[in-house]
């Protein structure tokens, strides 16, 4: 397996919906025109390819100086366990420079993972959840 990584290209909306859909990420991939929009409006999209096929994804908004929000992290099922998943967030480090703050909302089930690569966990996040 010879797993390359694009900073470039933003992934076909029905191979991100299969991506998500695949590693069980709670995502609105019934509505594609929604996926797509959400990729159009991001500023920084680096994927995981396996030959021709996407095999993880990490989907960021940031201004590159100050903050960024990496709001999708989704890796393959047959895959996760090959350090895609950290290196997709090193990749996304490494993109915005070390004046800006990394951010998440992690899903349940990932809790565990994100103090596995360095990431600290934090008390004091507020939100307004989404109407739709």
């Amino acid at each position: 397996m010879h797993i390359h990584y694009k900073t470039d290209t933003i992934p076909a909306t029905q191979d991100i919906i299969e991506l998500y859909d695949n590693a069980v990420l709670k995502r609105p991939t019934e509505d594609p025109e929604r996926i797509g929009k959400m990729y159009s409006h991001s500023n920084l999209v680096i994927s995981a390819w396996d030959g021709d096929k996407l095999v993880g994804v990490a989907r960021s908004l940031t201004d590159f100086c100050f903050c960024c929000y990496l709001s999708d992290l989704a890796v393959s099922k047959d895959y996760q366990t090959a350090g895609i998943g950290k290196q997709l967030v090193s990749l996304t480090k490494e993109s915005i420079g070390p004046q800006t703050m990394l951010l998440l909302l992690s899903a349940p089930t990932a809790m565990s993972y994100y103090p596995k690569i360095g990431m600290t966990k934090l008390d004091n996040a507020f939100y307004f959840p989404r109407k739709a």
